[in-house]
């Protein structure tokens, strides 16, 4: 069955989760960057996971409210821890160092086996996905994911309005 599964995947999914891999190797070590290189991971990944769910339901309203509800509960929480501890901001460059964590790694291979797992699941049992806890089940891991992400880019973020803050009072 698994053999079937693996010859019955295009090949570029293979590349994909080796670029994802790549991707989350180089998140994991300390490194500078900008507040749009910042962003833009967590971007791709909200657009992936808005994908995988619009590509699983097309519009189904249950399915983008469970992603939503989720993306934003997450988001929140994030926020409400305030400012990231790891990370700080440099003015004089406008550059972030962010310190390096396998945290991005393990929610790229989340997402990708979720979804992995999500398409073989449709693709044996084609009507699985029609149940409206399997819609949001499964919309709803990927508002969780994607959600983690932006979270954890507004975290850093903050700590550049924090910053700024703390200038101006000086």
């Amino acid at each position: 069955m698994i053999t079937q599964i693996l010859s019955h995947t295009p090949i570029w999914v293979f590349g994909l989760f080796f670029g994802l891999v790549y991707l989350g190797y180089v998140q994991s070590r300390t490194r500078q960057v900008s507040r749009n290189r910042l962003i833009v991971l967590p971007v791709a990944m909200l657009a992936w996971s808005l994908y995988s769910v619009w590509s699983t339901f097309d519009a189904h309203v249950t399915a983008l409210a469970a992603w939503a509800c989720a993306w934003a509960a997450v988001v929140a929480i994030g926020l409400a821890r305030g400012p990231s501890r790891s990370a700080s901001y440099d003015a004089a460059t406008t550059r972030f160092t962010v310190a390096g964590s396998w945290l991005p790694l393990a929610l790229m291979m989340g997402i990708f086996f979720f979804k992995y797992a999500v398409a073989v699941a449709h693709a044996v049992e084609p009507g699985v996905l029609d149940a409206t806890t399997a819609v949001v089940v499964v919309s709803g891991t990927y508002g969780v994911f994607s959600g983690l992400f932006m979270a954890r880019a507004l975290r850093v973020l903050g700590v550049m309005k924090q910053q700024r803050l703390v200038e101006r009072s000086a």
